[in-house]
């Protein structure tokens, strides 16, 4: 199994990186006024722009170069193939095969698995139907007025990124809500707005052991007898997951129960049965909607050369200043409100994804793997960690996400908000120089030694990278093609990192130490074989018995 630092492909960009990492970009834009058409590509309704980042063609040149060394075009067909690409765990990863329209046929292991996509669909879209048409009734007779999912992680981050996302397009009957933290302030908080008889609860969970999940559903059920005076709560349950034994021994009946495969991470799983709450809310067309452009970035994906492939030079560029520019962090900020959720959504797709220190045949990593990714709301944003991006001593490339239409008429806010993230991305291209800010503060009055004090405090260096996508309005589609441009992304940098991007070992530990230490907190076990530490805070948490409530 290889190591990608020791191809010869890495050790020219090592070179390359060395000769241009001194330059500066706001002396490329000068002397280069088609830099931004050479370095923009666009896919449907979404815009690209690259331009704004420390590279050359000679830059691109050798980042598709060293994709090609790590074979990286066999590894997309694997991808959608069904190779088991899932190392650790045997499996494929085949979250594609969910929006697959174009193809009739998908074997895996014999089986035609688009037949069972398809078998999905009907049940969940007799649901929707069901449901939106006033025709599920909960026990009392009322029909469903309140959708509550219950889930965590994949189960949970997907569905609500993507439903905040597109309100524009929800049901104005209908109201959804997610729980997933276990605090009983957040469950307790939906209950609260929420009326029992005409209430769905989903239950999400892929294995049905989760225990946030698992308890949430219990306390709801208790809940729900204790409201509505009955045991026959079947119609106010729903689950979506691989094991639905469990979910018929919790007392769901096997007509209420959605099927997930093993071959769908949950990170990925927005396009499964786990989309149930957003097609509840969007309707049917909109959700195929959603599929649909998940599968126009799968399309360009497989067929665009690198050079030319979007996903494909996210990646690379997230390559480039991760190992070449020992940037350890990444920022995804959403110049709009309705995207206000997609950088949670991506902190688990992608951190989870590749934030591994052994290669794909377990040997140890001796480069970095994936970076920080963090972000919020662009102006909420310039005004709490901007200030560390532009003058911060840590590298953070940036991914302005855009969107050039808001769904309201005459809407003189836009016009502020894209002028906002614009001028941002332009003041971290350019920065401003010394020399600058010593001119302007003495042109307002301030003498040589003011001013040469202020300077050093106000300049700039710039040269900060930026990657700009520009949406024009957001629409199921658009949004669907985003989110896979994004997967694919992080797909790439898997395989040039050599690892396993869809497994997730290093939060099992947690979760096998959680049930000894629950029981040291309950009193049914003693607090053997814990660091000192621990017990500690055990002991502590013991002592806190609050009887002022």
């Amino acid at each position: 199994m290889y190591s990608p630092i020791q191809l010869p492909e890495w050790q020219q960009l090592q070179q390359h990186q060395a000769r241009i990492a001194t330059q500066h970009m706001r002396h490329w834009f000068a002397s280069d006024p088609q830099r931004f058409q050479r370095f923009s590509l666009s896919l449907g309704d979404i815009l690209f722009d690259y331009s704004k980042n420390i590279i050359t063609e000679e830059t691109l040149t050798l980042l598709v170069q060293l994709a090609n060394a790590a074979h990286l075009q066999q590894k997309i067909i694997d991808l959608f193939r069904g190779q088991a690409i899932n190392t650790s765990e045997n499996r494929p990863a085949l979250h594609t095969a969910l929006r697959n329209y174009k193809d009739s046929t998908l074997l895996l292991n014999g089986h035609n698995i688009l037949s069972s996509i398809q078998g999905m669909h009907k049940k969940m879209y007799a649901c929707i139907e069901k449901i939106r048409m006033q025709q599920w009734l909960g026990v009392t007779g009322q029909p469903i007025k309140y959708i509550v999912n219950v889930g965590i992680g994949g189960s949970h981050l997907g569905p609500m990124m993507a439903l905040h996302a597109l309100a524009d397009f929800s049901s104005t009957q209908l109201q959804c809500h997610f729980v997933s933290n276990i605090d009983s302030a957040h469950l307790y908080e939906v209950l609260d707005c929420i009326q029992p008889e005409s209430t769905l609860f989903i239950i999400s969970s892929k294995s049905f052991t989760t225990i946030e999940t698992l308890t949430h559903a219990q306390t709801i059920r208790q809940w729900l007898q204790q409201q509505l005076g009955t045991n026959n709560l079947t119609a106010h349950f729903i689950a979506i997951t691989a094991a639905a034994e469990k979910a018929q021994q919790f007392g769901i009946p096997e007509t209420h129960i959605f099927p997930l495969w093993d071959w769908v991470g949950g990170r990925y799983s927005v396009w499964s049965a786990m989309g149930l709450p957003l097609a509840l809310m969007i309707g049917i067309e909109n959700f195929s909607q959603f599929l649909q452009g998940a599968q126009d970035a799968d399309q360009h994906f497989q067929e665009a050369a690198f050079i030319n492939n979007i996903p494909v030079l996210m990646g690379l560029l997230s390559i480039w200043y991760t190992n070449f520019f020992s940037s350890h962090a990444h920022v995804v900020t959403p110049y709009s409100h309705r995207l206000h959720f997609l950088p949670h959504y991506l902190q688990q797709t992608e951190m989870e994804s590749n934030g591994k220190n052994s290669m794909r045949d377990g040997s140890p990593i001796t480069y970095k793997t994936g970076p920080v990714l963090f972000g919020g709301q662009g102006n909420d944003g310039q005004h709490a960690y901007h200030q560390l991006l532009h003058q911060g001593t840590h590298l953070i490339p940036t991914d302005f996400i855009l969107v050039a239409n808001s769904h309201h008429k005459q809407d003189p806010h836009q016009d502020i908000l894209i002028a906002s993230a614009l001028s941002q991305a332009q003041a971290m291209m350019q920065g401003k120089t010394y020399a600058e800010i010593l001119q302007e503060a003495l042109a307002n009055g301030l003498t040589d030694e003011e001013a040469a004090k202020l300077a050093k405090h106000k300049q700039l260096p710039g040269n900060r990278p930026s990657n700009t996508l520009f949406m024009k309005k957001i629409t199921p589609r658009n949004l669907g093609t985003l989110l896979a441009l994004y997967e694919h992304k992080i797909f790439v940098e898997g395989v040039l990192w050599n690892i396993n991007s869809f497994d997730q070992w290093g939060v099992e530990l947690g979760k096998q130490l959680l049930p000894p230490i629950l029981d040291c907190l309950t009193g049914i076990a003693e607090s053997a074989n814990l660091d000192s530490s621990t017990l500690g805070l055990i002991t502590h948490y013991k002592k806190q018995d609050d009887d002022s409530i």
